[in-house]
């Protein structure tokens, strides 16, 4: 923040010390000399929007005391996560004052950097991991320690939210501002506010994960606090269990566990049962599993000594044994002090995996042996992937019982939005189940996320007089700008707002797409009803550029569902059991983000007919797993899978057959009506002059696909382009330039395949 020399000096402080902006939130920022008027503030993007303001609106100053980082917890994008080390992160972030849910770039601090910081170095790092996407990532702040405004040190432990970390709280933390101006913990000034206008001197966006909050529980946040080797439950209000929406049954059964395994151990064993007590909650990330898991230790008084397995895990072999050996002997020395102890171990997989497991994981197991044998001592992990964990935990002697947390529906989703929007003023109108239903998939971290951009929304929009209120479109806004935990952006199909009745035609086409996919997730009860299972999948084909992958969008769009879309050649791997393991992931992301739709492009690339290809077998494994996906053990629950080939002879038999993509719909060529509608649809937005007859057009393009259709009008948009710039309509003359510009593409003996293939299936 720059303001003018004199505002600064009246303020007592010297140029990059640290001030609170006060606007529509508190948050902040480093004060710098700047060259405009007195009562002129000048932000960048990424501080106006932490401070909830517009160009020109009004922000309080005030000098801020701000104490050294111990341990600054991070939400990212799924990129940043993957790619940046906690250490880079540090690297980047090292001089930057902080505050919970503050936006923060990865931009390192060059105009004042931190004693010691290598800022090329930085830069190099940065820009090595996330590509030329740095200068623009955004990262947001979750947790601070301690609360309130901190400035990032070398001695910050700084890490992801249920993630790694890296650095070591209380070493060399400096106690007052250094010749540099780097904010230590500054005295206090009591000067008066000063109020000044904001204004923006770049262009930038701000992005908001997914954090936990009080009903969310997405991922852990405890770490072991440096007052000692083990960690305690934060300090943050614990949910009774009767509050866990859709969850109490589960939070009910823990506690009865809990409650026989403290107060009633000799009647276990009279019984011939064992009172030790090992609980593997499991269900996707965001569920609420460690809220669960304090609630249920909180209903019995117990003490609860948490560790965060990945950032163990992501330790030197030495330092994550330590840290492990530390924590369990706390708890162990707990319970034998007479105090009723829950040992819980969040993101159990990441200290214990399935594969390749580590020396380490044997040295843990031996440890959890013994203290789930002390008496008063029970232990409760959490996993989002439970076959990704080291099956020995699941002995008989550690953990031998299961608590699963399942996705909330609808009903569930509403009544966490009700609880967690009670305090939040809301503007008359807001229909809290509507935006229930345009969040599938959304855990209770991802509906906190919702809140808080919301809260940003409406903060942006309100003048400054009266009462600020959130509105139903604030928060219809807020599900479209946050994406759930489940999901990735990397597999996720972009809708684009479009729905089947803003296709064109294909009545037929549509309304079988319609009876197959959006039916079992809408009329589930009409199903049950009747005796009759759903269908599990289905297999659109046509020749190419005929609108399969738009119908698709269009489905997903109408029935408000998840879409997981893949490419078939993406998921077949060199590596032996790789390709297997991907079919294996995708499915398990489409479950915990139902309802969902699975949507295989090109699926004739990933499941051909076995026995006929030379690559060792891989194609053929592949088809098995996709067939024990479909028609396995555990069924699909809200989860249709639709695959889409303009080659549906190249595809395994045993995939069509009844009980997997068992409904088969052809999507034919456009005639003419359905080529006009769809030349009317692609030029709504191109001034056509008064002689150019759609119809006309449409009648004349025979043989023309719909992708064909849209590039004639694109092609005559780029004729009069060329024929002038300042071009203000597309006339007939530029249509008809297009017109024998671009061929049709429709292969007529490919089609004339597809017709006898789709009469042979209708006989």
């Amino acid at each position: 923040m720059r303001l003018h020399p004199e505002v600064i000096d009246a303020l007592g402080l010297f140029a990059w010390d640290a001030v609170t902006l006060t606007g529509a939130r508190v948050t902040t920022a480093l004060v710098a000399p700047g060259e405009g008027p007195p009562g002129q503030a000048t932000l960048d993007d990424v501080t106006l929007s932490n401070a909830g303001l517009t160009d020109g609106a009004t922000v309080v100053v005030t000098p801020a005391r701000v104490e050294p980082a111990r341990q600054v917890r991070l939400t990212g994008s799924r990129l940043a996560r993957a790619s940046l080390t906690p250490e880079t992160v540090r690297l980047a972030l090292l001089g930057k004052v902080v505050t919970g849910g503050d936006a923060v770039s990865l931009l390192p601090q060059d105009v004042e950097p931190a004693p010691g910081l290598d800022v090329p170095a930085a830069r190099r790092r940065v820009a090595g991991a996330l590509g030329s996407a740095w200068t623009t990532e955004l990262l947001t702040v979750a947790t601070v320690e301690p609360a309130g405004a901190v400035a990032v040190l070398p001695s910050t432990v700084v890490g992801w939210e249920g993630g790694a970390e890296t650095g070591r709280p209380g070493d060399g933390v400096p106690t007052a501002r250094s010749d540099s101006g780097l904010p230590g913990p500054p005295t206090a000034v009591s000067t008066p506010a000063v109020s000044t206008a904001a204004g923006s001197t770049a262009a930038g966006s701000t992005a908001a994960g997914p954090a936990s909050g009080e009903w969310g529980g997405g991922g852990s946040a405890a770490l072991a606090r440096s007052a000692g080797p083990a960690a305690d439950a934060p300090a943050t209000p614990v949910v009774a269990p009767e509050d866990l929406v859709g969850n109490t049954a589960a939070a009910g059964r823990l506690v009865e566990w809990l409650e026989l395994t403290f107060e009633r151990p000799e009647l276990l064993v009279r019984l011939g049962g064992s009172a030790r007590l090992g609980v593997l909650l499991s269900g996707p990330e965001g569920v609420g599993k460690l809220t669960l898991a304090r609630s249920a230790t909180a209903a019995m008084g117990a003490r609860s000594v948490e560790l965060e397995a990945p950032g163990a895990a992501a330790l030197e072999p030495g330092a994550a044994s330590q840290r492990v050996h530390d924590v369990i002997g706390a708890a162990v020395a707990t319970a034998r002090a007479g105090t009723r102890t829950v040992l819980v171990i969040t993101d159990v997989d990441a200290l214990l995996p399935a594969a390749s497991p580590t020396p380490l994981a044997t040295l843990v197991l031996d440890a959890l042996r013994g203290a789930v044998a002390t008496s008063g001592l029970a232990l409760v992990v959490t996993t989002s992937a439970p076959e990704s964990v080291d099956p020995r935990l699941r002995g008989p002697d550690l953990v031998d019982r299961e608590l699963g947390l399942a996705l909330p529906d609808l009903r569930t989703r509403t009544e966490l939005l009700r609880r967690l929007l009670t305090a939040v003023p809301l503007a008359d109108g807001v229909e809290l189940r509507a935006v229930a239903e345009r969040a599938p998939g959304f855990v209770a971290a991802d509906l906190v996320a919702v809140r808080r951009e919301a809260a940003v929304q409406a903060a942006l929009r309100h003048p400054g007089a009266g009462e600020p209120t959130i509105c139903q479109q604030d928060l219809l806004d807020a599900v479209g700008s946050v994406r759930p935990i489940s999901m990735s952006s990397s597999d996720t199909l972009r809708t684009g707002g479009i729905t089947l009745e803003q296709v064109g035609d294909m009545v037929e086409v549509k309304q079988a797409l319609t009876e197959a996919v959006l039916w079992p997730l809408q009329y589930p009860d009409s199903f049950a009803r009747l005796g009759v299972a759903a269908p599990r999948g289905v297999l659109v084909y046509g020749p190419s550029g005929c609108g399969k992958t738009f119908l698709l969008r269009a489905l997903a769009g109408t029935g408000q569902l998840n879409v997981l879309a893949v490419k078939g050649a993406e998921l077949l791997d060199k590596y032996v059991g790789e390709s297997e393991r991907a079919v294996r992931e995708l499915f398990r992301r489409a479950a915990d983000a139902a309802p969902a739709l699975v949507f295989l492009d090109e699926i004739d690339a990933l499941a051909p007919r076995r026995g006929q290809s030379s690559d060792s077998g891989v194609a053929d494994r592949v088809v098995a797993a996709l067939l024990t996906e479909l028609d396995g053990a555990e069924p699909l629950r809200d989860v249709i899978v639709v695959g889409a080939t303009n080659r549906p002879d190249l595809i395994d038999p045993a995939l069509l057959r009844p009980g997997r993509l068992e409904r088969l719909v052809y999507v034919p060529p456009p005639d003419a009506a359905a080529r006009t509608e769809i030349l009317r649809a692609a030029g709504r937005h191109t001034p056509l002059a008064a002689d150019v007859d759609l119809d006309a057009l449409g009648a004349d393009l025979d043989g023309y696909s719909a992708a064909d259709c849209a590039a004639v009008l694109r092609e005559a948009a780029l004729t009069a382009m060329r024929e002038s710039l300042d071009a203000a309509q597309v006339t007939g003359a530029h249509i008809a330039a297009a017109r024998a510009a671009v061929p049709a593409s429709l292969d007529p003996a490919q089609l004339a395949a597809l017709e006898a293939y789709a009469e042979r299936r209708a006989r």
